[in-house]
């Protein structure tokens, strides 16, 4: 079983069942004329970068794999607590002054460990791709960015720019167009993921 991290708002989306996929950066990048492509082989999951040297990209995790999900998050009285909660009608501001009252602390989702999650998510897909290749038809629910759990591509911009640090926009930014890893996937539940048998 391994680890992914996601912030509160994406959190969120994946609760409500409108997000089923997610974009992570290829490290290191491919050279920039690089032709990125799935080795034959049925039973590996590696890709192949077409430069000079040629080099093995491993993906992150591969179908099937289950995901556990660190978030911000806290634990008071014996029981965990969690910033992202789906349709309450509060803003994260006031939720983080009501915990201030209360003497509680958000703890960053990187701290979180495993017996804390609530979401677990099945990899259904995995592929490599320029972030600015995002499928954008046909409109509907197989839109990617649809799936990204966001309403239009103007909006997946934004939202992937403020998860990169301004030192690295120039080389991971929407602008930038770096390869990036494609992980879909199912949500299911905590019994389900557990009682799988995966190992860490």
């Amino acid at each position: 079983m391994k680890q992914i991290l996601f912030n509160t708002e994406m959190v969120r989306v994946i609760m409500e069942g409108r997000k089923t996929v997610t974009r992570r950066v290829v490290k290191p990048q491919p050279p920039a004329t690089s032709v990125v492509r799935k080795r034959s082989c049925a039973w590996e999951w590696s890709f192949w970068a077409d430069c000079d040297m040629g080099h093995l990209m491993q993906p992150p995790c591969q179908p099937g794999d289950i995901l556990w999900v660190r978030e911000t998050w806290c634990k008071a009285d014996g029981h965990y607590m969690y910033r992202a909660f789906p349709g309450i009608g509060m803003e994260p501001e006031k939720q983080d002054a009501a915990m201030r009252e209360m003497g509680l602390k958000w703890r960053p989702s990187i701290h979180m460990p495993r017996e804390a999650a609530r979401l677990f998510l099945r990899v259904t897909d995995v592929r490599v791709e320029r972030l600015q290749d995002i499928n954008l038809d046909p409109p509907g629910p197989k839109n990617q960015v649809v799936r990204e759990g966001l309403r239009y591509l103007s909006d997946f911009i934004a939202v992937w720019d403020r998860t990169i640090k301004p030192a690295d926009l120039h080389l991971y930014g929407w602008e930038a167009n770096p390869w990036v890893w494609v992980i879909e996937f199912e949500r299911i539940s905590k019994d389900k993921a557990l009682g799988g048998g995966m190992d860490d």
